[in-house]
């Protein structure tokens, strides 16, 4: 039914999102001394979404974003040793174990025997093969792609490159924004596995969302039934 099942990675497969809100946590407790209240999760949102057409997404822009807004909120009065611990709290989350989410390695081992799985993800290469080179799933994937951003264009490319249908083509992911709603708008089809807590920047708008077609699933564990169920309806 499917020539290739793709999936996302980051609070898809693995744990991702959590750990960039503990670090938060982090940086709010290190400012709190030069600041009178201020809203640091805002301030950083708005610098990590100016910096993305400059530096992408990771840790390593998450890290930039740290520290600029960390010189905008005090104005310039931030110490040199708590910018260098800004910097430690990033080779902290660097150096974090891959932690899969529960039945993924099940799942993913299961299917792998059935079709050709894909990853699409995107962020920094180096940081995105390190999580996968832990994860200890990369021998069920055919394919890896690491890519800048998540859109129609991504995808369209994708099918081509590996002169793909789009109708045989389905996409599993937590990212209604990235991993779903473009896969549809390109003709394929996609299953949305929502994580517990979602980045603002992977919102999207109702609207949105009542204007496509997908599946979604209370968690992973639940796609190899789903898939079967596919099987069987187009098969009739």
């Amino acid at each position: 039914m499917f020539d290739i099942i793709a999936f996302d990675a980051d609070d898809t497969l693995w744990h991702n999102e959590s750990l960039y809100t503990a670090t938060q946590t982090k940086l709010e407790q290190l400012l709190a001394p030069y600041l009178n209240g201020e809203d640091v999760g805002q301030r950083l949102y708005a610098m990590e979404t100016r910096n993305i057409p400059y530096f992408g997404y990771g840790i390593k822009s998450f890290t930039l974003s740290m520290i600029e807004t960390a010189i905008a909120l005090t104005e310039g009065r931030v110490m040199s040793e708590d910018i260098q611990q800004v910097i430690t709290f990033a080779k902290e989350m660097l150096d974090t174990p891959t932690q899969l989410l529960d039945g993924v390695h099940d799942v993913v081992a299961q299917l792998s025997k059935s079709h050709a799985l894909m990853l699409i993800t995107k962020g920094d290469l180096l940081d995105q093969q390190r999580k996968l080179d832990r994860s200890g799933l990369s021998d069920y994937f055919s394919h890896v792609e690491i890519v800048s951003e998540k859109a129609e264009a991504t995808y369209q490319t994708l099918l081509a490159h590996y002169k793909l249908e789009a109708s045989r083509f389905l996409m599993v992911g937590n990212s209604l924004k990235s991993d779903v709603l473009p896969v549809v708008a390109v003709g394929g089809r996609a299953v949305y596995v929502p994580y517990h807590t979602t980045w603002e920047h992977e919102r999207v708008s109702p609207d949105a969302v009542q204007q496509s077609r997908y599946f979604e699933l209370a968690h992973i564990g639940l796609l190899p039934d789903l898939i079967e169920t596919m099987r069987k309806r187009e098969s009739e």
